[in-house]
This record gives structure tokens, sequence and C-alpha cells, in this order.
């Protein structure tokens, strides 16, 4: 199929302005990185979701691209702004919110602080509820510009890449004062303000081979939240799931997608 159009623009969130990408047309359907990195990694999922009939935005988080505003005290509610100025920007939705590891906390947190605007969300590569901190701390290290590349890709290997993949695509993109603020917020909100997402449709889209996601968690959320979670593995992949596997993370949200009815949720 041809190539979609590719535009930039500066939308308004209170204190914020937040540069959003955009492409496509039809139902909004909101990507958001994971900790520390921008929306850009998406490039290839965006594309493959807006040539299936989707209008796809990417908003870049406080900090990377051209988007800014506080960046201290926050709390995942401050990131659901964000995206909620995003949404009525381009009309209101209800949209589709995905958010691959952290992304998914604040994809989450919109769907239960604005649930007319999120129809469904997507939780790309999502922790269990309890993991091992030495994995957040290894995020961290991974995310360490000052640190030699040998080291961080030994902390990218074992964290965010299946065996055979190649990790050292990972060594840039990482922008430190976002990775702070954004593990701050993170610590700042409640897991069950923003966990159960309201009441929206999940599609728990997990990596086979993801040390954050062991597979006697595989079942966790839907044992929790019943029939509105959908789970799909995708083999071959790790934490970093986005550029392991594009192709089939965009046919497993695509096809997810066109069986959601068209309203949000419940408020």
């Amino acid at each position: 199929m041809p190539a979609t159009e590719r535009t930039r623009d500066i939308v308004a969130a209170g204190d914020a302005r937040i540069e959003v990408i955009a492409e496509g047309k039809g139902p909004v359907v909101v990507l958001l990185p994971s900790r520390g990195r921008d929306s850009e990694d998406y490039d290839e999922v965006a594309s493959g979701i807006a040539k299936a009939g989707y209008r796809v935005l990417r908003p870049q988080p406080r900090g990377t691209g051209a988007s800014a505003g506080p960046m201290k005290a926050l709390t995942l509610h401050d990131f659901a702004r964000d995206v909620a100025a995003v949404i009525e920007h381009a009309g209101g939705g209800p949209a589709v919110v995905a958010g691959h590891a952290f992304g998914n906390w604040v994809a989450r947190m919109t769907a239960a602080d604005r649930p007319r605007l999120v129809r469904g969300v997507v939780i790309l590569a999502a922790a269990a509820k309890t993991y091992p901190k030495a994995l957040a701390e290894a995020v961290t290290r991974s995310a360490d510009v000052t640190l030699p590349d040998a080291e961080r890709l030994k902390y990218l290997r074992a964290t965010f890449f299946a065996p055979g993949h190649d990790a050292s695509v990972w060594l840039k993109g990482w922008y430190p004062e976002v990775n702070e603020s954004q593990f701050a917020a993170g610590r700042a909100t409640r897991q069950e303000e923003w966990w159960g997402a309201g009441t929206a449709p999940l599609l728990d889209l997990q990596a086979a081979l993801d040390p954050f996601k062991p597979r006697h968690t595989t079942n966790e959320l839907r044992d929790e939240f019943g029939e509105r979670v959908t789970i799909a593995v995708i083999a071959g992949a790790s934490h970093a799931l986005i550029p392991e596997q594009p192709a089939a993370v965009v046919e497993a949200i695509v096809g997810w997608m066109r069986k959601l009815p068209h309203t949000g949720g419940e408020t």
C-alpha cells in the first residue's frame, strides 16, 4: 500500500506543549513510547496501522522532540492530561490508546481519568504486577548515556532484546531528563489508580521472552478483569518488542481494533 503522509503539529495541554506526529485517516489510535524514549520508535508500526485505515497520533513525551512542559513533581495523571488534550484536539475520539512498557501506564491512566475519550487500551510488553527491582535498575542502566556502550549493551540484551536481535539499535534515542521525570511520576502515582484502566477493553500484547512478564503471569490481567481482556503473545520478542517484531505488532493491534465498538467508556 502507498505510504501515508506524516505531519507534525503542536497541541496545547495546560502548561505543556505537546508535539504530535500524525499520519493516516480513520478512527484515532494514539501510540505512547516506553520510559525515557520518544515516539519515533513507532515509525514502522505507525505506518502499518495507518495503512490499515486509521489515524495514528504519536504524542512526543515532555522533553522530547518539540514537546515541553514542567518535568518535576508530576504524576501519571499529568501525562494522561497531555494524551487527553491530543485526543480532544483530534476531535475527541474516542481513541484506542496503546502504550509500550512505561507508556502503558500512561495509556491506562488516560482510560481511567478520561473514559469517554478512550474506546480501548493496548498494553504492549507490560510488566507483571510485581517484578524484581533489578529489572527497573537495568532499564536505568540501559538509558544511562554516561556508561560505556559495551556495558549498556549488556543490559539492553538482558532486559530488552531477544537472543539474535540487534540491541545496538537502542543505544541511541534515550533522554535522561525524561527518563528521570517519568520514573519519578510513576513512583508518585499509586498503582491501583491506573492498573485497571477504568472499564476499557484491553489488549494485553505480550512478548514471549519478556523478563518483565514471566510466562506464569500470562493470564494475570484476564484473571483479574475477565472478558474485557484479550491476550496475545508474540514469539521471538523480549521487552523491546516494537523494533523486534513490528509486523506482528501491527497485525495483532489492527485485528483487535476491528472488533471494538466505536464508543468510549462510561464515566
